[in-house]
């Protein structure tokens, strides 16, 4: 009776071993999936995948801070399939970061803690469009120091810069990016360009160099940015860029006007040609086509279909991989050939 009970004894500690043993197989695949590199111009994990990721981004935080919540995330990643969440979080503004940085900040928090947790990517946004450059390294400081050991974690470190010259925007972009590594040796930055991240060719004619994983974000809006505007996104893919959309709509660069499915499904083949990872604009409840929830949509979700725009019954479909296209005609489509 002592043998079998030590062998009953022995088997147990066998097999919870193993157990273990797998848990930790499993959590080390998930981190490798988890965890991003640049290759070239491409977005690859640690496995040797190639990483296309797929998501949306909250509106201005100081405007809409209902959406910033833990259960909206659940409802982004679980009903919408999110992989990637981005975290508008405004500076400017009257009221928000630079008036107050500790409310923005915990509004910013409630949404990357729940997508790390969500084991989802996040975006952590400086929605800017002025220099506010030491603002901008005091907080990514703090941001690395706090989020660096999460492979979830993404840093946007200029939104749109608005008419300036990329010398400028690159210095400022190297000496934020330098703050960051201070504390975070590898995580994705995502750099910015003159004219609200259209110049992505001349950031291509003169790229930031010495730096790893960096990439540059491309914002489009398909009722304005065409055929010419991918031209320009192509010309810095061949220079070898790293191409991040990390905002897209499919109207004006205002927000209003009719969809054009037409041309946002030329721009949607196009990433998935090139591989590209990319965030719709927005959850919120703006007066505007491009706002993706209904004045009366509620605060966390799941929204039923009538609680959501047009634009944001478009956008889940899209995520959830139930899209089909809507050949439909635009009016007043404003069609530019080249800028």
């Amino acid at each position: 009776m002592k043998r079998f009970f030590s062998f009953l004894v022995v088997s147990a500690v066998l097999l919870l071993l193993a157990s273990c043993n797998g848990n930790k197989q499993a959590d080390d695949t998930e981190l490798k999936r988890a965890t991003l590199k640049v290759e070239g111009t491409q977005l690859m994990n640690e496995l040797g995948d190639t990483v296309q990721l797929k998501g949306v981004s909250l509106g201005w935080h100081i405007f809409w801070p209902r959406f910033y919540n833990k259960n909206t995330i659940n409802t982004l990643v679980d009903d919408w399939h999110c992989t990637l969440i981005r975290a508008a979080m405004s500076v400017e503004p009257e009221g928000a970061y630079v008036d107050d940085s500790i409310w923005a900040k915990k509004c910013l928090y409630e949404v990357v803690d729940a997508c790390i947790e969500k084991k989802t990517h996040v975006i952590i946004d400086w929605h800017s469009h002025g220099y506010r450059e030491k603002e901008a390294k005091e907080f990514f400081a703090q941001m690395a120091q706090k989020y660096g050991d999460s492979p979830y974690v993404i840093y946007e470190i200029f939104n749109e810069p608005e008419v300036t010259t990329w010398d400028s925007v690159k210095s400022y972009c190297r000496n934020v990016i330098d703050t960051i590594r201070m504390y975070d040796k590898d995580n994705i930055i995502l750099v910015a360009s003159p004219h609200w991240d259209q110049d992505v060719d001349i950031a291509a004619d003169s790229p930031l160099e010495g730096y790893s994983n960096i990439m540059y974000s491309l914002h489009f809006y398909a009722g304005f940015h065409q055929k010419w505007h991918r031209g320009r996104a192509d010309y810095a893919l061949k220079k070898g860029l790293p191409i991040f959309v990390s905002e897209c709509a499919s109207m004006t660069p205002f927000g209003t006007g009719d969809i054009n499915y037409v041309e946002f499904q030329k721009w949607l083949d196009w990433i998935n040609e090139n591989k590209l990872s990319w965030i719709a604009w927005s959850v919120a409840p703006k007066n505007e086509t491009c706002s993706m929830i209904q004045p009366w949509g509620n605060t966390e979700g799941p929204w039923k279909e009538d609680e959501l725009k047009e634009w944001g019954v478009m956008t889940r479909e899209l995520l959830r991989g139930e899209y089909v296209y809507r050949d439909s005609v635009v009016k007043d489509t404003i069609v530019v050939e080249c800028q």
